[in-house]
């Protein structure tokens, strides 16, 4: 994992906190929730193959 992905998903959050509570202030709760799932889900995107190469090392590890 590289500092880079850490600094974008860092940039994400503070996006996605500022979109969230600026659409909550103007009576969009519903907006707001659904741009939080969005961040969530373009996070998980990033992380997912990271965490897959975990499991395959865990694998690897334990089956020698």
């Amino acid at each position: 994992m590289t500092v880079n992905l850490i600094f974008k998903i860092a940039a994400v959050g503070i996006l996605v906190s500022v979109i969230s509570q600026v659409l909550k202030h103007s009576g969009r709760e519903e907006h707001a929730f659904l741009t939080s799932l969005a961040g969530l889900l373009l996070v998980l995107y990033w992380i997912v193959p990271y965490i897959y190469e975990l499991f395959e090392t865990i694998k690897k590890l334990f089956s020698l």
